[in-house]
Order: structure tokens, then sequence, then C-alpha cells
């Protein structure tokens, strides 16, 4: 059954590519084809995300967006609707994903709150919601494993932008990249993310500031490479030369090192569900942990409980 329905899946999305390409000129270049600049004069692609979006479900945003925007709370869009903009890949989900400072998290949730929406902290570490009807609103403040937390640099190079018909500024291509790149859940993984970014904005892009953010986990980031290159031949010069060299020549000296003597496992930088065995049975010590990571043992068992909500039931 379950072939049947991702077989039938498939022929559905097939179609309406098929419907988009056949489209007349003018159609197709308002959809796909209008530009936008960036903060450095970099240009991207632009998709018209409007007629994904339900009415109920752009009334909500735009009420609760604007009335943060009165008080003064600092945010940025992300989720779909800046993939959509850097990819040309529409997908509209129940969510609206911003991107915010921790320290103004608590005033933005008051702010959603005295406008009538229901507000929770979901998981005090990265994210919080709010609700309006079957629709909510993300505001992520870190990524699930403690890493990629939101500070001034993901403002400092944000794209101006207009999502849902209001001046709006998106996170840049690098914290997307940054954001997504060490999720490798059994349920999720998004590297095809990833390379489809790389793909659309990777001669623009800030390397030395990407690799920067992922610091001492870039081989998170040299894998997403080496997969970018088997995925996209014909577009591996997206991805400069030297930073396949930097970022080898650190392999090859690790490798060249050999064992360290610290037992830890990155396993659960990647996924909160996979790694259990490794750091509850087998003396491995979780790479989340304060002061090695950013995460409190707390805030671990929080996250790991999770898992009955919408990790792998399998």
């Amino acid at each position: 059954t379950e072939s049947v329905l991702t077989t039938q899946r498939s022929r559905t999305l097939l179609t309406q590519h098929s419907r988009l390409s056949t489209q007349n000129s003018s159609t197709h270049d308002s959809v796909l084809s209008t530009l936008f600049r960036g903060t450095e004069g970099a240009v991207f692609e632009r998709v018209n995300t409007a007629t994904l979006i339900d009415p109920a479900a752009k009334a909500f945003y735009q009420r609760a967006l604007t009335g943060l925007d009165a008080a003064g709370v600092e945010y940025l869009v992300g989720g779909a609707y800046a993939f959509a903009r850097y990819t040309g890949i529409e997908r509209h989900t129940k969510d609206f994903d911003i991107f915010l400072r921790r320290g103004d998290v608590a005033h933005a949730l008051s702010v959603l709150r005295e406008l009538g929406y229901k507000t929770e902290i979901t998981f005090e570490h990265w994210l919080g919601k709010a609700y309006g009807g079957d629709d909510f609103i993300d505001l992520i403040y870190s990524a699930g494993n403690g890493l990629a937390q939101v500070d001034d640099l993901w403002f400092d190079y944000a794209v101006p932008e207009t999502v849902v018909d209001l001046p709006m500024r998106l996170i840049p291509a690098e914290e997307m990249i940054w954001s997504k790149g060490l999720i490798m859940e059994r349920e999720r993984f998004d590297g095809a993310d990833v390379a489809h970014v790389i793909r659309a904005v990777g001669e623009k892009l800030d390397w030395r500031r990407l690799i920067d953010r992922f610091g001492r986990h870039s081989r998170g980031l040299y894998a997403h490479l080496v997969l970018f290159g088997y995925i996209y031949p014909a577009d591996r010069a997206k991805v400069p030369a030297w930073v396949m060299q930097e970022l080898a020549a650190q392999v090859a000296q690790e490798t060249a090192e050999g064992n360290t003597h610290d037992r830890t496992c990155y396993g659960t930088m990647l996924s909160r569900q996979q790694y259990l065995k490794d750091i509850s049975e087998w003396g491995y010590r979780d790479a989340r942990l304060e002061p090695q990571g950013a995460m409190s043992p707390d805030q671990i068992a929080a996250w790991t409980a999770g898992i009955e909500k919408d990790g792998s039931k399998e």
C-alpha cells in the first residue's frame, strides 16, 4: 500500500511540474524567474508563493507579523518561504518559520498572546509556537541540537524581501545551510535542501563565514559538499576549489593523527533518536551536553521525550 501511495504521489508531482512547464512564458516567468537583490548585490531567483497560501493562514501570518513589527520585535523569515526565494522550489506547510534572538522570544510571545493567539515554549532550548487555528508560527532561536543559535550576524546579512505582501527580511542562505546541515534524522534529512541552496546561490555564498559557522562540526559541511559534487557533477564549481581543498586537508590531518582520546558521540548532533544507544549503553559522551555542547541534561531529556510525538515510529 505504501508503495502504491508513493507512486501516486510521485505521479501527481510530475503532473504538477509538467503543467507548470507548459504554461505560457509570461506566466512561467512571473512564477519562477523574478529576481531580487540581496544586501551585497547578489541576485537570487524569486518565486511567487501567494497561490500556495490558504487565505486564512495568510491573514493570520499578516496580523501576527504586523503586530511583532509594531512592537519592535526583530525577526527574520525562514522555512519554506525563504527556501522558495533562494531555490525556486515551492512548498507550503501549516507553519511559518521566523528566526529571532533568544532574548527576544519572551517579548514576541507576549505580543502574540495580546493579539489573542495561543502561545507556548515547545522546547526551552530552541523553539516557541503561536497558534492561529490550524496554522502556527514557529519562533526559532536555535537548532534542535543546540547549534545555529540566532545572533546578530543573521540580521547583518539578512536579505530584504516581500513575504505575504509585507516587507520582510529573510535569513541568509549561509545560515540556512548551517541550520539545516546537521539535520539527519531517520524521518527527516535536510541534505536535499542544502544541495538545492548551493546549486541556486553557491557562487554568491560567503564560504568563509559558512565554514566558520560550522566550526569544529565542519565535517558535516564537508559531507554535504562531497555529496553535492556527486549530485550535480556539472555544477561542482559552485563550491570553490579552495573550500574543498581546505576541508579535505583538515580531514586528512585528522586521519593521520588517528583516534582521539575523547569518547564523544557526535551522532546526537545529527539525530536525537538514532544514537541513544551509543550514549546510554556504550559509554559515549553526548556531544550536545554542556559545556562542550549547548544543552543541559534537562533540555536533552525534554528533546528526547519529544520523539514520542514527532520522531520516527520505526
